[in-house]
């Protein structure tokens, strides 16, 4: 596949290393020479020096030829204008903007993109995005990272394990053996930085992030077992009142059980959010001030969202309110160099935006194929949601005697609306949905598994 993405930023090089990862033609634009002379350098990909929207620039890129533009660039208008300027020049098949104004989104201007409008086939907003990635957290304590697949019937956790875990050293294959009633995929771990898909009899160690597929009514047992806490969220501050912070704090709105404290540090953006929210107690205040975050019952709450548009104001918000008393801490980080902080910082999860929005875009992209796509531990494996089709070479064959890939493994099999674990008498038909866990490099594979063809890697 031919694909140009407009912008070489942190989105826009996550998405074409992706790409190029599996074999696509990547053309990237991006008006900065630097940008694009550092992304040609780090990936098999082609760079054109221009403006992201003017046809002069998509034409260098070949656009004219390509099945699909990504444009994300910071600008919005850049993004939609490219998706016009594809459209009606080039008659690019796929187009997808980056669409952070959330005055573009308001419901009452749904036609907006639209064919005979702004024709752009996929409108992605981190905002939102990253929104939904919080408060999937906010519904599973104990998990540093979580995803639903099949419509919601199976999630894939992120668990650290401690010294203090009372199946620290054990392999997942004694824990079956102890806790037979505990129906678990694990598929990836994540040592010492290096991820690999492990063996049933491979031992769970201290410090270790393992990702584990799960039915949703299972949760709590699991995270009993593992020696997570399962207490339910009842109380969230929420530090920061941009679009994300409000976009919580509505959602959390509306799950009626929760109550929000939101903290502002800029006056008219806490006023505007005090009169778009309705049950969210808004405070304008410094967040990182101890005495304003006990004045918000920090040490009272489960849970401290700390979502402003400054990393380090993000950071050291999540340490302050946790020292106060909160029970756990999410923060939202952009910069790479931070991530290796989080342990020494004793936050629970950071939120990557990139991350996240990249796995939007690629899910899109492979849509038909592949029904959900979740990037994991900074792109080193993804969780594919595939169904499968009757040329398959996964067709007719028992979960456990699938020939998969190499870094590859099942996660979990939908049959007729019930959940099937590697272990269980399954056979594989026609439309299952299987969620498949693999290594980056890996990913190519397994995307061939769910392809309409007899021809097999």
């Amino acid at each position: 596949m031919k694909a140009v993405v407009c912008g070489a930023g942190r989105v826009g090089y996550g998405i074409a290393k992706a790409l190029s990862r599996e074999g696509n033609a990547v053309t990237v634009v991006d008006w900065s020479p630097e940008l694009i002379s550092q992304i040609t350098t780090d990936l098999d990909v082609r760079g054109v020096v221009g403006h992201g929207a003017h046809p002069e620039s998509l034409e260098r890129a070949g656009v004219a030829d390509a099945e699909l533009l990504v444009a994300v660039t910071h600008s919005d208008e850049t993004n939609m204008i490219a998706c016009q300027v594809a459209h009606s020049l080039f008659k690019t098949p796929m187009r997808i903007a980056r669409v952070r104004a959330q005055a573009y989104l308001d419901p009452a201007w749904r036609g907006l993109f639209s064919t005979g409008n702004l024709p752009v086939d996929v409108v992605i907003s981190p905002e939102q995005e990253v929104g939904r990635a919080i408060l999937q957290r906010v519904e599973t304590p104990g998990a540093f990272s979580t995803a639903l697949f099949a419509g919601g019937r199976v999630q894939l956790l992120g668990i650290r394990m401690h010294e203090d875990s009372p199946v620290a050293g054990s392999s997942i294959e004694q824990i079956r053996e102890i806790f037979p009633d505990l129906r678990l995929s694990l598929c990836g771990v994540n040592r010492d930085g290096k991820l690999f898909v492990p063996t049933v009899s491979d031992p769970l160690l201290a410090d270790d992030e393992i990702y584990i597929a799960i039915e949703p009514k299972m949760l709590d047992r699991a995270l009993q077992i593992l020696g997570e806490k399962t207490e339910k969220v009842r109380r969230v501050i929420v530090i920061g009142a941009g679009n994300i912070g409000v976009y919580v704090a509505r959602a959390l709105e509306r799950l009626g059980r929760v109550k929000v404290r939101l903290i502002e540090a800029n006056k008219s953006r806490a006023e505007a959010a005090a009169n778009q929210l309705k049950r969210t107690v808004v405070l304008h205040g410094d967040g990182l001030t101890p005495e304003l975050l006990r004045e918000a019952g920090v040490d009272r709450a489960e849970l401290a969202v700390c979502v402003t548009n400054d990393d380090k104001v993000n950071l050291l918000s999540a340490v302050m309110a946790k020292r106060e008393g909160a029970g756990r801490a999410i923060c939202l980080v952009n910069e790479e160099a931070f991530k290796p902080l989080r342990d020494a910082l004793e936050v629970d999860a950071f939120i990557d935006p990139r991350t996240t929005t990249v796995s939007t875009i690629l899910q899109h992209i492979r849509r038909g194929r592949i029904t959900g796509l979740q990037s994991i531990a900074g792109g080193l494996a993804e969780a594919l949601e595939g169904v499968v089709l009757a040329t398959s070479p996964l067709m007719g064959k028992s979960i456990d005697d699938l020939e998969l890939p190499d870094n590859v493994t099942i996660g979990a099999l939908v049959q007729d609306g019930e959940i099937f674990m590697p272990g269980e008498q399954a056979v594989v038909k026609e439309g299952d949905r299987m969620l498949l866990f693999a290594e980056s490099d890996a990913v190519p594979k397994v995307e061939r598994l769910f392809r309409v063809s007899l021809d097999y890697f």
